[in-house]
């Protein structure tokens, strides 16, 4: 079986090589600006090396050896697990036969090696440029075991899991398997071999028209974009050109040309920047193949023949960063899977409706697997499976009569009849949402099914009237619902069963802010330095604007406002730590949940001053490792009372436990 195993992989997205990006044009932005304030003479020098150093970042980024490099990637396939770098070089590879299984954790969506040593992370799948089904179906392939845990990737990595009983199969200790999204990859995981070989659909027509689908066009368009960048590069270009025509007398012209030329650099990244993710995705749908172009972009595309597509993956998934070449998540994505169940084709779809993509595809014959779960196929109502007399008796319904069953017409004359010793049992259950009746011979046989609709039946009238009159009734639901409804009855006498704890954000606890005295530290320190940033502005410019006086009279007020106004717009959002029961959670005054752990996680609370820095308050977790740093000093005496209040341990880990004697001793 190993021949069918060549060529088997999984690339990591990454970006597409060739874009025209300017290289390093912070620093050369940064260049100009000074070589703007140098008093260079002639003029015309200056004027050239200041539109020089602007230009050449474009330059350097049009060379064929900057366009041809690419970025490093992640790679599984028969050698096992690689981070491939420019030129083809493993910057990090885990061999094959070193790998016992990969573990996807769901709370952070991290990828995690176990080896023969130990577990080591390999980083967020949505980082690695890989998709969890893909990844998913590669790895199963090849023979690697993938396990889908609960909880993060930092959770693996705990030395306390060791002393744990472990998972079985999986050699970790108390973290839970994540059944539901196991089952999500395994269910898609049966589509994609059903449709690899299922023969193809004979419903569809081979002629019709194909289908174009297009994104809405960006607002704004490309065109405003580049006109608006195209507008300040030359605007820039000619003010400075300006000053060059006037020789550049004094520093207050050059500080006036290197403003321009900021802002002109500035536009014209700016507008750049815009245009990237302003692009438009165009489906062509045919039945012998698919045409996917990105506008702009390559004319012809990407173009896919249908022989060679199993079935398409419809949902979620990844999409290179227009700005960085990274991968980064997308809405909506196509994944294209041969009939080896090999990844052919990450297709773009952002922009696009999924409900008409996938049904657009369907319809000519492609076969979509979608994340979420199909809707149950609805059964056939009717009267063609059932015996001719039932649809010759007009208004016929079903009815228990002299200890059977029979089969009555509209004016309650029962014409056809079944004795009970001919009913073995009478099953009643659901099938789709709908009461069904499945009826057994003496011998245990089935020979007859219907929906209770088209019998014309309340299940609940079935199920007691053939009851009181002795026939052999099962209704395994009704009967789970009563004994359901008995132990909810019996259950209010006894002791409450006990609920999920509440998370350490929604649960009732303390909140601790940053004392006041930490706090008017912080706004003088953003004061002073600004009022030192204004000082040293004056002293500088002091001689080029009418003196030192005349410069700090407006610096030194506007450098108070900015420093007061700068801090109180970042500590009106500053983060606070809430003590519970539950655990520690750090959330800032809007709301949003930087970061939070669990109660049974916490192994201790206290200061760290172990290292040559400045102590601060650390989370332990019970292995005695720092779990989480709180970046705010609250005050220690109230979070230590709060700390006893919920029952969180105060210090590190190691101080409850009883120390040994001094060797004297």
């Amino acid at each position: 079986m190993e021949h069918e195993l060549t060529g088997l992989q999984l690339t990591g997205l990454h970006g597409r090589a060739g874009r025209w990006r300017p290289a390093a044009a912070g620093p050369f932005t940064l260049l100009a600006v000074a070589l703007a304030l140098l008093p260079l003479r002639p003029a015309w020098l200056w004027a050239a090396l200041v539109t020089a150093a602007a230009a050449f970042p474009w330059a350097l980024g049009a060379l064929p050896a900057a366009r041809r490099r690419t970025r490093p990637y992640w790679r599984l396939s028969e050698d096992g697990l690689a981070h491939i770098g420019p030129g083809g070089l493993d910057i990090v590879r885990y061999e094959r036969s070193r790998i016992d299984a990969l573990a996807i954790t769901t709370g952070d969506g991290a990828l995690t090696v176990l080896h023969r040593f130990g577990r080591t992370p390999a980083g967020p799948l949505a980082a690695l440029g890989m998709e969890p089904l893909a990844l998913f179906v590669t790895a199963r392939r090849l023979g690697i075991t993938v396990h889908v845990l609960d909880g993060d990737a930092a959770d693996l990595l705990d030395p306390a899991l060791d002393e744990e009983p472990p998972v079985p199969g999986i050699g970790v200790g108390p973290l839970p398997r994540d059944h539901t999204a196991e089952k999500r990859l395994l269910d898609q995981e049966a589509e994609l071999l059903a449709a690899a070989h299922e023969p193809a659909r004979e419903d569809v027509r081979l002629d019709g028209d194909p289908l174009v689908l297009a994104s809405p066009a960006p607002v704004p368009s490309r065109r405003r974009i580049t006109l608006a960048g195209a507008l300040a590069g030359l605007l820039g270009t000619a003010m400075v050109a300006r000053i060059a025509l006037d020789g550049a007398p004094d520093f207050g012209a050059r500080l006036a040309a290197a403003c321009w030329a900021f802002a002109a650099i500035t536009g014209v990244l700016a507008a750049r920047r815009r245009l990237l993710p302003a692009v438009r995705t165009e489906w062509t749908i045919a039945s012998g193949e698919l045409r996917v172009r990105t506008r702009p972009g390559p004319r012809e595309g990407t173009v896919l023949p249908a022989a060679g597509i199993a079935a398409l993956v419809v949902g979620p998934g990844l999409r290179p960063d227009p700005a960085t070449g990274g991968p980064r998540p997308a809405d909506l994505a196509v994944l294209a899977f041969d009939h080896r169940l090999r990844l052919v084709a990450r297709l773009p779809a952002h922009g696009l409706d999924a409900f008409q993509l996938a049904h657009a595809l369907d319809d000519h014959g492609h076969r979509v697997v979608t994340p979420g779960a199909r809707p149950p196929r609805t059964p056939e109502y009717g009267l063609e499976g059932l015996p001719e007399i039932f649809g010759q008796v007009p208004g016929g319904r079903l009815v228990v009569a002299d200890g059977g069953l029979g089969w009555a017409d509209a004016a309650g004359d029962v014409v056809l009849r079944m004795p009970q010793d001919r009913i073995g049992g009478i099953e009643l259950l659901t099938i789709a949402g709908h009461a069904w009746v499945r009826l057994y011979d003496s011998d245990g046989d089935e020979f007859f099914a219907a929906p209770l609709s088209a019998l014309r039946i309340a299940r609940t009238d079935l199920r007691e009237t053939a009851r009181r009159a002795g026939l052999p009734v099962n209704d395994a639901e009704y009967d789970a619902y009563l004994s359901a409804a008995f132990h909810s009855a019996v259950s209010t006498l006894s002791v409450p069963a006990p609920e999920a704890p509440p998370a350490p954000v929604s649960a009732p606890g303390t909140v601790l802010d940053a004392t006041r005295l930490s706090r008017f530290a912080t706004y003088l320190t953003s004061v002073f330095l600004c009022q030192a940033a204004a000082l040293l502005g004056a002293v500088w410019l002091g001689p080029q604007l009418g003196g030192f006086s005349r410069a700090a009279s407006w610096t030194v007020p506007v450098a108070l406002l900015a420093g007061l106004g700068g801090y109180w717009l970042y500590d009106r959002d500053r983060a606070q730590l809430k003590v519970s029961a539950a655990g520690l959670a750090v959330v800032t005054r809007r709301g949003r949940v930087e970061w939070d752990l669990a109660h049974d996680r916490i192994g201790g609370i206290g200061i760290d001053d172990s290292a040559d820095r400045t102590p601060r308050l650390v989370v332990w977790a019970p292995s005695g490792r720092v779990a989480r740093r709180v970046p705010f000093p609250p005050d220690l005496e109230e979070l230590r009372r709060a700390c006893e209040r919920h029952g969180l341990p105060w210090g590190p880990p190691d101080a409850d436990r009883p120390a040994p004697p001094p060797p004297e001793l």
